[in-house]
This record gives structure tokens, sequence and C-alpha cells, in this order.
């Protein structure tokens, strides 16, 4: 199993990015996007389940991200718009099959993509 991130990339604030994770070698019923930023824990940012309700985001990027997949494609999505400075953090992909309660933890996924740096100035 492979997850490819791309898009990434500095951007002025206000501005938008679409990040994109191509999957091969296996479907995934969940997917879901993670950051990390200097000096901190990596943190959710938002998920989409197949078969279920949500999509799911973090309160932060809510308004502002939209999450999508495309499932005949195994491919998934992050449009983030009116970007902040606070949105810059290297960006990952992570695929699985997590417990709806599990959904925004990095323990419920179990293949990870390699990550993107988004940098947001200001």
């Amino acid at each position: 199993v492979q997850l490819q991130a791309s898009g990434g990339g500095l951007v002025q604030a206000g501005g938008s990015l679409r990040l994109t994770c191509a999957a091969s070698g296996g479907t995934f019923r969940s997917f879901g996007w993670f950051r990390q930023a200097p000096g901190k824990e990596r943190e959710f940012v938002a998920a989409v389940v197949r078969y279920s309700s949500g999509p799911y985001y973090t309160d932060s990027v809510k308004g502002r991200f939209t999450i999508s997949r495309d499932n005949a494609k195994n491919t998934l999505y992050l449009e983030m718009n009116s970007l902040k400075p606070e949105d810059t953090a290297v960006y990952y992909c992570a695929a699985g099959d997590p417990i709806i309660s599990y959904v925004r933890a990095s323990e419920g996924y179990k293949y990870w993509g390699q990550g993107t740096q988004v940098t947001v100035s200001s």
C-alpha cells in the first residue's frame, strides 16, 4: 500500500491550496488528513468515511477546508481556502478502517503518506 501526497507549497494568507493523496495497493473505508507544525504534535484535520456520516473536521478548519474523495481513482483531496499562517505544517494523508470514535485519532489509521509541506506567509 502506498499513499502519495502532493500539492503543498508556499501561499500568502488568504490564499488557497489543494492537496491530493493518491492511494494504491488497496481500497479504504476511511481517509484522513493530519498535520504537524514544528514543535507540535500531529493533529487531526479532516476525514471522510465511506458509507458513513460526515465528513469530519477539526473546528479550526471548518468552513475553510473541504475534504473529498474520488473512489474510482482511489484519491483523496483537501481543498484549503482562506489559509492562515497557523495552518503552516506538514500535511499527511492517512488511510484505514477506524471505528467512528477513532476517525479523528492517528491511531485509527494504518497507512500514511510521506507528507507535503504547506507554508502560509502573513
